[in-house]
């Protein structure tokens, strides 16, 4: 049984949302598991906030902490071992996290998207398990039928572009750009949306402000996910 949501204008079809940041906060759970990863594994203290910033990839948060904690690159056997150790922590750093939360305004705004017929994915740096770990303690799997992965590409173009391809295998066509909005918190996320042609719905949930996202380019810039967002407009009867 639904609420009667609808939207009052055709609006997007697709809708693509970034995980940390835009939808949810960890509260640190993924670096406290990246830390533990290169402590179980190497001995040594890793903080991956010196040598990575919002909006990489994994693979590249991983990556980019070895050379900087090891000083040299990692063999595709040490990338898999560390990926396996940082994914078994995971579970555990965001089921005991102090800080996690649902960000204002998302599990009512993915609530609605679905009730009045908008197709819902997710574009995120994560692996595509990590994503759906820190989903999950906050009730929030259940609204996308696709994504796309840092477990797909390094890259956040390339990423978005393979989420759309799902989304189009499952609608039975391919998507137009035009249909489709891209929702993030960083300048990389609005640069992903923009190299597929989409809309770039910047929202300033985590390290950038309203003006940063604008500066981006960001075609829309919110403060939040309660925010009105042009194009969603919603009929009056059953909204609440």
């Amino acid at each position: 049984m639904t609420d009667g949501y609808e939207l009052a204008s055709a609006g997007p079809l697709a809708i693509l949302f970034d995980i940390d940041g835009t939808l949810i906060s960890t509260g640190g759970a993924g670096a406290r598991s990246w830390a533990w990863a290169f402590e179980t594994l190497y001995g040594v203290p890793a903080d991956i906030g010196a040598f990575s910033e919002a909006g990489m990839t994994d693979p590249e948060v991983a990556r980019g902490t070895f050379r900087g904690t090891l000083h040299r690159e990692p063999t595709d056997r040490e990338m898999a071992r560390l990926l396996g150790a940082y994914l078994g922590r995971l579970p555990h750093e965001v089921e005991t996290s102090a800080g996690y939360e649902v960000l204002p305004g998302a599990e009512r705004l993915l609530r609605r998207l679905c009730q009045s017929g908008c197709l819902l994915g997710v574009v995120t740096g994560a692996l595509e398990a990590a994503a759906h770990i820190k989903l999950a303690r906050g009730g929030l799997n259940g609204f996308f039928a696709f994504g796309g992965y840092g477990s797909d590409s390094p890259d956040r173009g390339a990423l978005t572009r393979r989420a759309i391809e799902r989304g189009s295998a499952i609608v039975g066509r391919p998507l137009d750009a035009a249909e489709i909005y891209v929702v993030g918190d960083t300048p990389n996320d609005i640069e992903a949306a923009h190299t597929v042609g989409a809309v770039g719905v910047g929202v300033a949930s985590g390290h950038y402000a309203v003006d940063d996202l604008r500066a981006a380019g960001a075609d829309v810039a919110l403060e939040s996910l309660e925010d009105p967002m042009p194009g969603l407009e919603w009929a009056s009867a059953g909204c609440r």
